[in-house]
């Protein structure tokens, strides 16, 4: 009998609950099992509720009925190139048409409303789902320096978006060039040295380019595993020297429109432009000894850099484990970081680091879509998508249109580009103690989860739930309400009301014990409201709603 990662996800969270309250679309990939890969025909395997519901879990920002019944209808692999099409929806055009803010908090606040909005309503679910997966590996934040510049960072998040399904070279050239990374890791109005000015090369972001959104600290074989010497200890990836020489490259740029290169514009719409005159022209030696010559420009210094940067063999196994983890387990074998990074290499059209395509053959993975029947399977849901889901599938909606949602990480412990540091919310490689970190796996997720962090959550969903609800009598106009009149209706029936939560929020697969609490719960009301948010409540505070098997 296997132990899985899910079960032991339900036991920890079980004892942290117990204390709280009430571009191209080739991949490559074969069609996988039990999973409809074309479009409906009559060989096609039948793809059941549950899972049609699993993958919308992995792909979107939470399962609706109407997408459930279309992933049945035409297939997963179906599914996904419609989402390769979909347009992108963005954040600053809607900001744009708000009123102008009064300050910078308001300004987070209308960033955070456009981040909802194209969370929960887009079209382009995948795209949006892997945009935030991306937002928290290439991570900038407004805990810092770009509070006050909320604009910014929304034009950040827009070139996630646009570019979540195109090269990853083009993806890291373009952040790399954006005004808001600039800012944030010191790149923006780095300098060559001067030993008269005491001025030397920030060397921010030209470690944390390789540490975090690249290559790794150590070497890495194609399916994830390090690379060790010949005593048996992992080999580094890069050394200081390579470091200084990288921060020696990103000398040179600012703010585009700046009349002279420390007169800023402050222009963050536009990528940053070079000035020649404060960009280090010396010899620079990069990873695997590549040289770059001396004489360059600062735009063929930066090319030359990021492209050493990207073929490196690291990149592949790095930026694929990762983005396996942020849709689909937390723990992903050898054999499957393998595949997906063989689609990294080459796409089966000679294209290196196609998002799309590796997006593609993560969902479609074997691995992605059988049901999980070892120890490394499941993951915990971020705090965060457990919300986004519940609004998404009860069709959450205030009367200004609006959500007005201004600090999610109270509750939530994270928020888009507001973490803590260029970190993250959450490292991949974190393992809390006890049975999981026994058994040599990791739970990202777990680095936020705790016996506050647990109620704190659970105490927002009992808000949302129970009195936030269409049934409310006199609302408020920029409160956001779920709609709960389908459930009403069939309140007087509490076999079919647990049934209906059940697939609405877990694709209808219901513990038996989970089914029993639901029902033993809602016959403490005794009005049709209460037993409806009660049946609600315990099934989305269930660990069987917050761990992704």
């Amino acid at each position: 009998m296997y132990l899985r990662l899910a079960t032991i996800l339900t036991i920890s969270l079980l004892l942290l609950t117990s204390c709280g309250g009430g571009g191209s679309s080739g991949s490559g990939t074969p069609p996988p099992p039990g999973g409809g890969g074309g479009g409906g025909g009559p060989t096609d395997p039948v793809i059941s509720v549950a899972e049609a519901h699993r993958f919308l879990r992995q792909a979107s920002f939470g399962p609706t009925p109407t997408e459930v019944e279309k992933v049945r209808d035409i297939g997963f692999e179906a599914w996904i190139d419609q989402q390769l099409l979909e347009p992108v929806s963005l954040q600053l055009p809607y900001m744009d048409d708000l009123p102008e803010p009064e300050n910078s908090r308001e300004g987070q606040t209308n960033r955070l409303d456009a981040w909802f909005q194209n969370v929960l309503n887009g079209k382009d679910q995948l795209r949006q789902r892997v945009a935030f997966a991306l937002s928290e590996i290439i991570v900038i934040s407004d805990q810092g320096n770009l509070f006050n510049f909320p604009n910014g960072l929304a034009d950040y998040y827009d070139k996630l978006a646009i570019n979540a399904f195109a090269n990853y070279p083009d993806l890291l050239k373009t952040v790399t060039l954006t005004p808001a990374m600039g800012r944030y890791l010191s790149m923006l109005g780095n300098q060559k040295p001067d030993k008269a000015k005491n001025i030397r090369p920030d060397e921010n972001y030209a470690r944390e380019v390789m540490q975090l959104f690249s290559i790794g600290l150590v070497m890495l074989n194609k399916d994830g595993s390090v690379v060790l010497d010949q005593d048996n200890q992992p080999i580094p990836t890069y050394d200081q020297a390579v470091i200084e020489a990288f921060a020696h490259v990103f000398t040179g740029w600012t703010f585009y429109g700046s009349e002279a290169f420390n007169r800023p514009s402050y222009i963050f719409r536009a990528p940053m432009v070079a000035f020649q005159a404060y960009h280090d022209e010396g010899e620079k030696r990069l990873l695997n000894d590549v040289i770059l010559p001396a004489g360059q420009s600062a735009e063929d210094d930066l090319d030359a850099a990021l492209g050493n940067i990207t073929n490196h063999a690291n990149v592949p196994p790095f930026i694929s484990r990762q983005l396996i983890q942020r849709l689909v387990t937390a723990n992903p074998s050898p054999d499957y970081i393998e595949r997906v990074a063989d689609v990294f290499i080459d796409d089966g059209f000679g294209t290196r680091g196609n998002l799309g395509a590796v997006v593609k053959t993560i969902l479609l993975d074997p691995d992605a879509r059988a049901e999980p029947t070892d120890d490394t399977s499941g993951k915990l849901t971020e705090p965060l998508l457990r919300l986004t889901a519940i609004w998404r599938v009860f069709n959450a909606s205030a009367e200004s249109d609006r959500y007005l949602f201004a600090f999610p990480e109270y509750s939530f412990s994270q928020a888009p580009l507001r973490a803590d540091s260029v970190f993250n919310f959450f490292r991949p490689d974190f393992a809390p103690t006890g049975e999981i970190g026994k058994l040599g796996l990791v739970s990202p997720e777990m680095q936020i989860t705790n016996e506050t962090t647990s109620v704190l959550v659970n105490n927002y969903l009992a808000l949302v739930i129970f009195l936030q609800h269409s049934s409310v009598t006199e609302k408020e106009v920029d409160t956001i309400y779920i709609n709960i009149d389908a459930e009403l209706a069939i309140a007087d029936q509490p076999e079919a009301l647990v049934d209906q939560v059940a697939e609405k929020l877990l694709g209808g697969n219901i513990s038996d014990a989970l089914r029993a609490e639901s029902l033993a719960m809602m016959q403490r009301w005794d009005s049709q409201e209460g037993k409806v948010a009660e049946t609600i409540y315990t099934i989305a505070t269930s660990p069987e709603f917050a761990v992704l098997p």
